[in-house]
């Protein structure tokens, strides 16, 4: 069955990357969640996906200049301003808490190809192996230097590269840096691409699939996983196809 995973939690109706947007995900049916990291002044890791605070809550400026306590005083509501209140922005610490009381796998991407966050896989791996859900996190990142050595760090963690674009062969290419699949834009994951990537054992997990169509498509061609804003609607397009005559 092809897994759901909310793409910084239930972001179509909840404030994204918050510990809210993941509950309700889990409420809704997902089976994991893809979230992202950044780290703050004082090395705190951080779950949000801007290098900037401006777009996602009520402050301004660079995560990387902000000490965690003053980064904690923001208001990550932004456009969801008739929520009773205020969404603080988690720490990687608080997420994995809780998810650790859940079955959910977990996808973490690393933001740290703007900018080079020093330490960053190693503070996320000793998080990770804390909590003991190293067989249930996957590591992801643009910065596929970084993956590379998240898993010379931590081989027992699963890795996937992100691809913007299209890539010949890329099964093999995820086989050749250690990868047991990867997660290319849904523009770059056609049904050929998929099956041949399944057939040769490596996983596709495309994001950000919010399309009824190109959901149903992936659906249809068994893809190991999807990445999605809204868990809900995935779960009853899923429900629909995999209905027996």
């Amino acid at each position: 069955m092809t897994l759901i995973l909310a793409h910084r939690g239930y972001a179509a109706e909840y404030p994204e990357n918050t510990l809210l947007a993941f509950k309700e995900a889990e409420k809704a049916g997902a089976e994991g969640l893809e979230l992202d990291v950044q780290m703050t002044k004082d090395g705190e890791l951080v779950v949000i996906h801007d290098e900037k605070v401006d777009r996602t809550t009520d402050g301004t400026g660079l995560v990387k200049d902000y000490d965690l306590k003053d980064l904690k005083k923001l208001d990550a509501r932004f456009k969801f301003e008739a929520l009773p209140k205020k969404e603080p922005i988690p720490t990687l610490d608080e997420v994995l808490a809780w998810l650790s009381g859940t079955e959910m796998v977990c996808n973490i991407e690393l933001k740290n190809s703007i900018i080079p966050y020093e330490g960053m896989e190693e503070k996320v791996i000793n998080m990770v192996r804390a909590y003991d859900l190293s067989d249930r996190i996957i590591i992801s990142s643009f910065n596929h230097y970084s993956i590379v050595n998240s898993y010379l760090l931590a081989p027992e963690i699963e890795i996937a590269p992100l691809l913007s674009e299209g890539l010949y062969m890329p099964w093999i290419y995820a086989q050749s840096i250690k990868a047991k699949g990867f997660h290319p834009h849904w523009r770059a994951a056609p049904d050929q691409i998929v099956r041949a990537s399944l057939e040769s054992g490596i996983e596709v997990r495309p994001y950000t699939v919010n399309k009824e169509a190109e959901l149903e498509r992936l659906f249809k061609v068994n893809c190991s996983a999807i990445i999605t804003d809204d868990p809900a609607k995935a779960k009853r397009i899923r429900g629909k196809i995999n209905r027996p005559e």
